[in-house]
Order: structure tokens, then C-alpha cells, then sequence
């Protein structure tokens, strides 16, 4: 951009509330190292660049913008006189980065007082040398305040993940167990069933037979698992079960009707049993195939329990990200799907959850670990606000560019108050009562959406429909190195 020197005035910088208190001689200091620029409308400074000067309007109007994303967004317009911009922390030196954090451009001609960023740094410290000690305090002690903030809302996230994937573990632990102990005892009652039909009472043509219906009883376990009956159903087929035991004078029916209609077995199949074995051997035969069908139940039981600790490991492993690459293409169905897992604990049982994924999507170029933190906080806000009740959904699409995809977090809560919705993504901001939340989960889920994916994060809120839409570029914005 082509700009115009202009004649730097004392009189004129005193005017400006930045500089109304100094002194003669520090003001032609000023003059001495700086000097009046104007610049015609357009680009002045971009984000990223080297910060190299501090600027003062003297005339015009300028906008500030910052990156969100690919976005350019403008976060102040100003005409004021005296409004400074530009390398203001260079007094920091090399403690910080020293480039320019927004981009600056002017609608107008635009008249500016211009000092290179090492001039105004050696203003601040030889002026002003116990307020430059006192903003490095204030800079870097609020820095590692919201370092240390930032940290412990992590460990509370974590804290609740542990004690929810606790809850889950446990149950599947304790149905393993407690199938082990009667399978134990199922076995020893087999046993002695061994030793009486190697006492004779049986022939060698009816063993066989009790043998193979053993295997089609088995069988028809395999055949009923997973089969879903309602209890009205469940209780008829008991019935039928018991009333055919009953007839045939067969001890304790209502002990064994549930156990055979979990395994499928009704009054047809036992007909079949009753068939193949003569009257005075179908007690037995039927106690035999009722200990047969407990123990493969049983095993079904503990295979269940296990199957489902190992997925809640896998979910964890995928959670975590601990034995992956920190940056790579994934599927973020499984990246969602493994964080539902892990709060599962904390998802109220009146509390529906429903998931809407467009599977056509493609993987995505992302950091997994930091997103999964960022699911945790969006779905953990809308458990906290919608209580014991409500609709849990979880959206995936692709975005109308076809450059992005979209993840909608939605909660059917009373929404977020409008007079809040410019302040949640504010550092330290809470609407949670004292001790139960630090303010940065949403803050910290900006900054990995925002500044670290090239994304964006937005909150769209009505009582009844509260929806967080998480939008992230397909193509890598970065190099990962």
C-alpha cells in the first residue's frame, strides 16, 4: 500500500488521550521516532505478520478482523481519535510471539501516528518501567491462571468420564461374576448327573438319544439369543411351558418353564423330547436338558459381560487416542460414538439419546484426542441442561460447500438465556453454581475448533431446541509437523 509522510506535530499528539499527560520534550521524542502516515482505504496489517509498528488514529476510520476459521470477521469499527493498535505488547520483547493478532484495514483516508515496534518498546520501559513490570505481571500470571484453570476443568472432565466408565465396567463385572458362580454350581450338578447314567440307569440307545437332544438343545439356544419378546409374551409362553410339565406330573415346573422358553424351547419342541424317550425316563431326560440349556445360558451371559468390557476398553482406547498418531484422517462417527460410551455412566435414564449420522461421510483431517475433548464438553452441557429428562441428539452432515462437515450436539433443555449468548465462549464465564464448573469448557472447545482445526463453532438456542454446530474443513489447513 502506497502511503503519504506527512509533518509529525507535538501539539497535535498531545491532543490525543494516549499522550495528553507527557511532557515537551517526551512528546518531541515521539516526533523524533515516529512519524504521521496517512494511508489510502485498504489492507494495513494482516493477522500473523510480524508486528513492526504501533499505530495511533489521528483521523479517519479503521476495522479490526480476526481469522475464525477461513473467515475474515470484523471485531471492531472505530473513527475515535487516539485508539491505538498494532505491536502494543512488543514491551514483552521475546517472552511472547510478536505478530500482529488481528488485521487491520481503513475505509477511508486515514491519517495515523506511526512508531516501529522497538521505539515504542523502549518508550515503555524507560517511561514507564514499573507499569511495564506491572502488565508482564498481569499478562503472564493471567496466562498461567487460565493454564492452571484450563488444566483442572480437563481433570474434572476427567474425573466424570472415570467415575461413569466405572458405573459401566461394573455392571458387565458383576454379571460375569455372578454367571460364574452358577455356572460353577450348574456344572457340579451335571456331574452328579454323569455318575448316575454311568451307573446303568440309562441303556446305550437312550444316551444317545438324550445326546443329540442335548446338541439341538444347544442349538436352540444359539437360535433364541438376542431374540426379543415383550413380557406379556415371555409370560403366555411360561405358562404354556408349565402347564405341559405340569400334566406330565414333572417336578417344580415353574423352575424350569423360564429357563426353557429363554432358550426357545415350547411345548413342540418338548413333544420332540417326549417322543424320543420312554415315559419313565422323561423326568430325567427333561432334568438333563434343563441343565444343559442353564449352563450354555450362562456362557451366553458371560460371553455377553466380556464382549462388553472389551468394547468399553476399545472405546476407551478410541477415546483417548493414546496408541494413535495426535494428527490424522478419521472416522468421526467412531470419535462420537466412543465419547457417548464414556459418559454413558452420566446419561440419565430419562434421558433419550438419538444419533442421526450421515455414514456417506469422508474421514476428516483432524487432531482426534482434542476433538473427543470437545464432544465431552458440548454433550456434557447438554446433559446439565436438560436434567433428568429429555432428547440427546447427535447430528452429522455435510456442509452445502462440500469443503466441510457438520456436527450438531442438540439438547431439547430451556435454552440459553439470550442476554448470555455473546459471553459463553468468554474464558472464566459460568452459568454453573460455584464448584461445578470453571468456565473453559466452552472456551477451551473454541480454541481447539477455532484455532487449531481452521473450524467453527457456533450456539444456535431456543427453549426446547439448544444445538451447538461444530463445522470442520475436509482438507488439512496446516502442515501437522
Amino acid at each position: 500500500m502506497m502511503t503519504k509522510p506527512m509533518l509529525c506535530s507535538p501539539d497535535e499528539l498531545r491532543t490525543l488521550f494516549l499522550f495528553e499527560k507527557l511532557t515537551p520534550d517526551q512528546l518531541e521524542w515521539l516526533c523524533a521516532h515516529g512519524r504521521v502516515e496517512e494511508f489510502p482505504p485498504g489492507p494495513v496489517y494482516r493477522q500473523g505478520d510480524p508486528a513492526t509498528c504501533f499505530y495511533v488514529l489521528l483521523h479517519g476510520t479503521l476495522v479490526l478482523s480476526r481469522l475464525v476459521g477461513t473467515d475474515d470477521v470484523e471485531v471492531n469499527r472505530t473513527s475515535q481519535r487516539g485508539v491505538y493498535t498494532g505491536a502494543f505488547q512488543s514491551y514483552l520483547g521475546d517472552q511472547v510471539p510478536q505478530t500482529y493478532n488481528s488485521s487491520m484495514r481503513v475505509t477511508e483516508t486515514s491519517r495515523f501516528f506511526v512508531i516501529s515496534a522497538e521505539s515504542f518498546a523502549t518508550l515503555m520501559r524507560e517511561w514507564f518501567p514499573m507499569a511495564v513490570h506491572l502488565l508482564e505481571g498481569l499478562f503472564f500470571g493471567t496466562r498461567v491462571t487460565q493454564q492452571a484453570v484450563s488444566q483442572r476443568e480437563r481433570l474434572l472432565a476427567l474425573g466424570s468420564l472415570s467415575a461413569g466408565l466405572t458405573h459401566e465396567l461394573n455392571n458387565p463385572a458383576a454379571a460375569a461374576v455372578r454367571a460364574t458362580s452358577d455356572l460353577r454350581d450348574r456344572v457340579a450338578k451335571m456331574r452328579r448327573k454323569l455318575a448316575v447314567l454311568s451307573a446303568g440307569k440309562f441303556s446305550a440307545e437312550t444316551l444317545e438319544v438324550l445326546m443329540g437332544l442335548q446338541e439341538k438343545a444347544v442349538e436352540q439356544v444359539a437360535k433364541a439369543k438376542g431374540a426379543a419378546l415383550s413380557p406379556l409374551e415371555v409370560s403366555d409362553r411360561e405358562q404354556a411351558v408349565e402347564d405341559w410339565l405340569d400334566d406330565r406330573d414333572v417336578p417344580d415346573p415353574w423352575k424350569l418353564a423360564p429357563t426353557f422358553v429363554q432358550a426357545g424351547l415350547d411345548p413342540a419342541w418338548l413333544d420332540l423330547v417326549e417322543a424320543a424317550v420312554d415315559a419313565p425316563t422323561l423326568i430325567g431326560a427333561l432334568g438333563w436338558l434343563n441343565y444343559t440349556v442353564e449352563t450354555e445360558l450362562l456362557m451366553n451371559e458371560i460371553e455377553d459381560a466380556t464382549t462388553r468390557i472389551s468394547a468399553l476398553v476399545d472405546a476407551t482406547k478410541q477415546y483417548s487416542q493414546l496408541d494413535r498418531a495426535p494428527y490424522r484422517r478419521v472416522d468421526l462417527h467412531e470419535l462420537l460414538d466412543s465419547t457417548l460410551v464414556m459418559l454413558g455412566g452420566k446419561i440419565p435414564p430419562g434421558v433419550r439419546t438419538v444419533k442421526e449420522y450421515d455414514r456417506g461421510l469422508p474421514e476428516v483431517p483432524c487432531y482426534p484426542g482434542e476433538l473427543n475433548q470437545v464432544w465431552t464438553n458440548l454433550i456434557d452441557n447438554a446433559l446439565a441442561a436438560m436434567g433428568p429428562t429429555g432428547t440427546l441428539t447427535v447430528r452429522t452432515a455435510r456442509d452445502a460447500d462440500d469443503e466441510h462437515v457438520l456436527v450438531d450436539v442438540c439438547d431439547t433443555g430451556p435454552g440459553v438465556p439470550e442476554e448470555i449468548r455473546e459471553r459463553i465462549f468468554e474464558p472464566f464465564f459460568t452459568t454453573k453454581p460455584v464448584g461445578q464448573g470453571t468456565g473453559l469448557g466452552l472456551d477451551i472447545s473454541w480454541r481447539i475448533v477455532v484455532d487449531k482445526h481452521h473450524g467453527d463453532l457456533r450456539l444456535d438456542s431456543r427453549p426446547g431446541d439448544t444445538r451447538f454446530r461444530v463445522r470442520l474443513p475436509l482438507r488439512p489447513q496446516e502442515d501437522p509437523s
